[in-house]
């Protein structure tokens, strides 16, 4: 038997770069042509869907009517009417404009985590952003995850278009203090993005670091991104953190800049014991962190998202994912959400090309299975808009200014 030689560091240099060179080979065929991605475009009647409109006749002579509003682009013969992502948001804004944000209110920054990849975390902010902004809502994206797949999603290439210097490392080691200059604007109109790199992985060096030098002098290092969110949280309707697959410095901050939690739980008996550990460990060390000091830490909302979720057995049969889909429930009970995403083809061939079911081609309204993954995903958004619109009654009511929206539940604590 042939004794193969061993691989030496500069055999794992090498091969680092050669799968680094591979993946923006990759990407860039994927994301050709200018290595850029294109909004949607949306028909006069998919404008009308998103306006929740009483009817498209009514919306069509709204159109005609509204010469302060964007009338479109006429194509096919004149006879079809087109609107680009930014005329459909402004369409969207003007119908909505009594549901958005409320004068006094501030961003509600929402982490999606999970101890465990694979989960579809990544996708799950990234369909949360824009489908919030289809619905009017100004949206922040801030990829806190050295790995950077929601910042690939953009269209934009980690490492080779990202400094570790346009990433939170910034705030990690201290050069600046605010977000607000590592903001870019993105393919997405109404929806802004803090990129990540790889680089970023510096930071679960540096943020212990600079604990055990400057802990004296009050810094605190699960609160640098809760502090350096604070002067733009006035600009934005969410703000969107997607967290590293994993219990580390930066996730801890994105949970302590958080107003509410999303965990994507595939009912899969691995993810679900990941899912308990995250929250035993996230309970063990928000208690020496937090109450330890006499400190605590409240949630407008926590929630369950069932994502990647099978098809269900035929009636009198039973799968794993069922069992899993149970103990999920029994577990986490009122936090799990009312909706499941399923785990469809076209999610599939939508990631491979970095995208989302909302990055539609004129194609996908016709396919079923598309119907069915973009459904679900509106539905989710819908879910959480709720949630948004409660908490920004509780920030009103706090503020002595009163509530809106109806009854506002209690927050939940940690």
């Amino acid at each position: 038997m042939e004794i193969r030689p061993q691989i030496t560091l500069a055999g794992v240099h090498q091969q680092a770069e050669e799968a680094a060179d591979m993946l923006a080979s990759i990407r860039s065929a994927m994301l050709a042509p200018m290595v850029r991605k294109l909004a949607p475009s949306f028909s006069a009647d998919q404008v009308a869907t998103l306006c929740e409109a009483s009817s498209r006749g009514s919306f069509a002579h709204r159109i005609a009517s509204r010469k302060d509003m964007p009338s479109g682009t006429l194509v096919s013969n004149g006879r079809k009417r087109v609107f680009d992502l930014a005329e459909t948001r402004q369409w969207v804004r003007d119908y909505r404009k009594d549901i958005l944000r409320p004068e006094g209110a501030e961003a509600i920054t929402i982490s999606i985590a999970n101890f465990k990849g694979g989960t579809t975390k990544t996708t799950t902010a990234m369909t949360l952003a824009q489908g919030l902004s289809l619905m009017g809502h100004k949206v922040l994206v801030i990829d806190t995850d050295p790995q950077a797949s929601l910042t690939t999603l953009f269209g934009i290439l980690p490492d080779v278009e990202i400094k570790q210097s346009d990433t939170l490392m910034a705030l990690a080691d201290g050069s600046l203090t605010s977000v607000r200059s590592l903001i870019r604007n993105t393919y997405w109109d109404g929806l802004d993005l803090v990129p990540s790199a790889s680089s970023l992985f510096d930071a679960e060096f540096m943020l212990p670091n600079r604990q055990s030098r400057e802990g004296t002098k009050g810094f605190e290092f699960y609160r640098v991104l809760d502090l350096g969110i604070d002067d733009v949280r006035a600009d934005y309707d969410v703000i969107i953190i997607d967290s590293p697959p994993a219990l580390s410095y930066l996730t801890l901050n994105a949970l302590m800049a958080a107003n509410g939690i999303i965990m994507p739980l595939p009912p899969e008996t691995l993810d679900f014991a990941s899912s308990t550990q995250f929250w035993s460990l996230f309970s063990d060390v928000t208690e020496s962190m937090l109450e330890a000091r006499g400190r605590t830490k409240s949630y407008d909302f926590i929630n369950i998202l069932l994502s990647r979720v099978p098809p269900k057995a035929g009636r009198g049969a039973s799968t794993t994912a069922d069992a899993v889909r149970e103990w999920i429930t029994a577990t986490y009970k009122e936090k799990v959400l009312p909706l499941e995403i399923p785990r469809t083809s076209v999610a599939s061939q939508k990631s491979s090309g970095f995208g989302t079911v909302y990055d539609s081609e004129p194609g996908d309204a016709k396919d079923k299975t598309y119907k069915r993954a973009r459904d679900a995903y509106d539905l989710f958004v819908q879910h959480i808009e709720v949630s948004i619109r409660n908490a920004w009654s509780r920030q009103l009511q706090t503020s002595g200014e009163g509530g809106l929206y109806g009854t506002t539940p209690a927050p939940q604590e940690i």
